[in-house]
């Protein structure tokens, strides 16, 4: 169903191009987002703003006055679609530069933004229990001396009189083919089909200026390097006080002393001396919340095991639940021994019953068939 952008502007089908730029302005105060930061109000910008870009190009209102819709006709764009709108005209000034017979209209002064990147760094902390993070952003924002009119006197542009509104020019030119009629954009108006006569002392006739801004992100509890948050609305405004683009905050996360993240597990080294991997012991680490946990050590434990902790990595993001902690134990054998230190190890090594030998690669168990059978499986 073809979209009311009479309705959107709350204009009448026969209002004249000063009356919808009024009430779009009009709107526009109400909904920028420099006014209202809200997602709808977001929307509802870019709303008004194509129906004001529609309704203002002939050929687009044409489509609308017979009960089209110009902008689904260029999504569906192409030849896919039938020869849509201009039949051979359009084909041939693909070609020719125009010389079908009419160009393609004035361009609406009314664009919209960029969307707009920053980078920033947080700790693991932060990453773990969300935090709010103040930034500075530097973006084209509404002129607030005009408005986003453009205009110094906040007036409606007037019709270029050397395009007399088309936003092109049209030229003959002799060829091969005989006289072929060129289009170029109006140097005198660039392409807008109207001109700003007393343009803003601020932004120039742009409706726009560069603005450094202070915003605070919101970053949930979990998020992983790498990824980006959207701010709706806060990118770059468009040329003539056009919706603004969005920002995007991607994250980075700062390299943590203790723990390394993979995914929602968090993994760190405990060193652990050879006589409390041999008897065991408890541990405690401080996870990143700033919590003690235990962690226990099982007698026997050996270099390179692993000692689990359900529950205590991080935050699954917008999800329930956490993920795990993983202790990799480091055995450490002392190098230097007191006499007290060695006399004790000297009569554990004497009631052991084991001894420094080579190992066998054999299987225990295994008779002399399996061995052989091992063999050719090699």
């Amino acid at each position: 169903m073809a979209r009311d952008y009479y309705g959107i502007l709350g204009v009448d089908s026969s209002a004249s191009d000063a009356q919808i730029k009024k009430a779009y302005r009009k709107l526009a105060r109400k909904y920028h987002p420099d006014v209202n930061d809200t997602e709808e109000a977001a929307e509802k910008f870019r709303e008004i703003s194509v129906a004001q870009e529609v309704l203002l190009d002939p050929e687009k209102r044409r489509v609308v006055d017979m009960g089209g819709d110009p902008m689904e006709q260029r999504a569906q764009g192409g030849f896919g679609g039938g020869f849509s709108g201009g039949g051979f005209g359009d084909i041939f000034e693909a070609f020719f530069g125009g010389a079908g017979g009419g160009g393609r209209g004035p361009r609406s002064r009314v664009q919209p933004g960029n969307d707009a990147l920053l980078r920033t760094e947080i700790s693991l902390e932060d990453a773990f229990r969300g935090v709010k993070k103040d930034i500075t952003v530097d973006t084209a924002v509404l002129c607030d001396h005009c408005e986003g009119t453009g205009s110094e006197s906040k007036s409606a542009p007037v019709t270029c009189e050397t395009c007399h509104g088309t936003g092109e020019i049209q030229e003959v030119q002799r060829s091969i083919l005989g006289n072929v009629m060129t289009s170029r954009p109006c140097r005198a108006c660039q392409g807008f089909g109207e001109i700003i006569k007393d343009p803003c002392s601020e932004c120039s006739g742009e409706g726009r200026v560069r603005k450094r801004r202070d915003l605070v992100v919101s970053i949930p509890q979990g998020i992983a390097d790498g990824m980006r948050i959207r701010m709706a609305g806060q990118g770059e405004v468009g040329h003539g006080g056009g919706p603004a683009g969005d920002l995007y905050v991607e994250v980075s996360t700062a390299p943590h002393p203790v723990f390394t993240r993979d995914g929602d597990t968090l993994h760190f080294t405990a060193k652990v001396p050879m006589v409390d991997a041999a008897l065991g012991a408890e541990l405690s680490v401080t996870d990143l919340s700033g919590e003690e946990l235990n962690l226990t050590i099982q007698p026997g434990s050996q270099p390179g095991q692993t000692v689990r902790l359900h529950g205590a990595g991080m935050p699954k993001l917008r999800a329930e639940g956490s993920g795990d902690m993983v202790a990799h134990l480091d055995v450490t054998v002392p190098t230097e021994l007191d006499d007290s230190s060695r006399e004790l190890l000297e009569k554990v090594r004497a009631q052991s019953s084991e001894s420094v030998r080579v190992h066998s690669n054999n299987r225990e168990g295994e008779g002399f068939f399996d061995r052989v059978r091992s063999r050719f499986r090699r």
